[in-house]
C-alpha cells in the first residue's frame, strides 16, 4: 500500500508534518584481502555495535521531546525502519539525498552511510525544500560489482538476488547458484556502497578484527548462549543463530581452506538445525580431499532430512568429479 505508506493521515488523521532524520554510521573497513587463509566472515558496517533501532530511535526521540517542548498539544510518532513507513521516500522528500542506481539513499556530503528516521507529527510545516537532483551521473560502478548482479538499469534492485536480502531476511536455503557468489558475506553486503564514489570521503570504522571480520570457525561453534550472548544487542540477531550458521557454512565452503573441513564435518554431524547440516554437506562438496568425501559418507545413511540428504548426495558427486 505504497499511497497510504506516503500518507501521514492514513496512519492518524491528525497528523499533518513529517520530520525526516539521518543518522551516520561508520564506513567498513577495507575487505580482508587473506579472509581465506584466516577464515573470516564479513559483517554489513550498520549492523556492528549496539542494534540500530534502538540507538536511533533514542535519537529521534530527543528530537520529538523538542518539537514537543517547543509546540504545545503536539502530537509525534517515530519511526526507524519499522511501521508503515516508507522513510526513503520521505527522506528523499525531504532533500536528505537521492536514489542512487544501488537503491540507497545518497547524500551529497555525507554519502549513504546513514540510518533514516522519522517523526510524524500534527505540527505543519512549510513546504518540502528542492528536491535533490540526481547526481549518479553515467556511473554504474554498483551495476557492475555487484557479485549476484541484483542491481539492474532503471534504478532497480531484485531481493531475490541481493546479498544483504539473502543473508538476512531469506529463512530458508540459499539458492545453489548464489552461494558461491556469496563469497565471505555472512550478514548483509556493503559492496554496492563501497564503491560508490560518493563514499569516498567517509570516515573508516576503527573497530577490531573480531567485530568486523569475525573468525568463521567461532560462528560455527556457537549455540543458542552463545549466540544471544554476542550478537543479541546487535541487529545481527535479525537472522537468528541457525541462519548465521547457515551463511558461515557457505563462506567456509568458498574459501577452500582445508582447516575448514573438521569444522564442518563436526556441523554435519553434530548440528541440531537442518537448515545448518544442509549448507554444511554442500560446503563440503566444495573441497576435493578424502577427508571432506568420508565426513559426506559417514552420515549418508545416518541422515533423515530430505533436503540435507540431498545436499550430501551432491557434495559427494561434486567432491569425486
Amino acid at each position: 500500500e505504497p499511497e497510504r505508506r506516503l500518507n501521514p493521515r492514513a496512519l492518524d488523521r491528525r497528523l499533518r508534518g513529517v520530520i525526516s532524520l539521518a543518522y551516520p554510521y561508520a564506513a567498513p573497513a577495507p575487505p580482508m584481502l587473506d579472509w581465506r587463509s584466516e577464515m573470516r566472515g564479513r559483517i554489513a558496517a550498520y549492523a556492528l555495535g549496539p542494534d540500530y533501532h534502538d540507538v536511533v530511535l533514542n535519537k529521534a526521540r530527543l528530537v520529538a521531546d523538542i518539537l514537543k517542548a517547543e509546540c504545545s498539544e503536539t502530537i509525534t510518532r517515530v519511526y526507524v525502519d519499522t511501521g508503515p513507513v516508507l522513510e526513503r521516500d520521505w527522506a528523499a522528500e525531504a532533500g536528505l539525498g537521492w536514489f542512487g542506481r544501488n537503491t540507497n539513499l545518497i547524500n551529497r556530503y555525507h554519502g549513504s552511510y546513514f540510518f533514516l528516521a522519522e517523526i510524524f507529527t500534527n505540527v505543519e510545516f512549510d513546504g518540502p525544500p528542492e528536491p535533490y537532483r540526481d547526481h549518479c551521473g553515467t556511473c554504474r560502478q554498483c551495476l557492475v560489482q555487484c557479485p549476484t548482479q541484483a542491481l539492474a538499469e532503471g534504478f532497480k534492485l531484485d531481493p531475490r538476488l541481493c546479498i544483504s536480502y539473502l543473508t538476512i531476511e531469506h529463512r530458508g536455503p540459499i539458492p545453489r547458484e548464489l552461494r558461491a557468489r556469496l563469497g565471505n558475506w555472512i550478514f548483509g553486503c556493503d559492496i554496492c556502497q563501497e564503491v560508490c564514489p560518493w563514499n569516498g570521503d567517509a570516515a573508516r570504522a576503527a573497530l577490531a578484527n573480531a567485530d568486523l571480520a569475525p573468525s568463521l570457525i567461532d560462528v560455527m561453534g556457537l549455540d543458542d548462549f552463545g549466540f544471544r550472548q554476542r550478537y543479541g544487542k546487535t541487529a545481527v540477531k535479525r537472522t537468528k543463530r541457525r541462519g548465521l550458521l547457515r551463511n558461515a557454512a557457505i563462506a567456509l565452503g568458498n574459501s577452500g581452506n582445508p582447516a575448514a573441513v573438521p569444522v564442518l564435518a563436526r556441523a554435519l554431524k553434530n548440528e541440531p538445525e537442518m537448515l545448518v547440516r544442509a549448507h554444511a554437506a554442500w560446503a563440503l562438496g566444495r573441497f576435493d580431499d578424502a577427508e571432506a568425501r568420508y565426513a559426506l559418507e559417514a552420515v549418508r545413511m545416518k541422515e533423515s532430512d530430505p533436503l540435507v540428504r540431498t545436499e550430501i548426495e551432491d557434495g559427494l558427486s561434486s567432491a569425486s568429479r
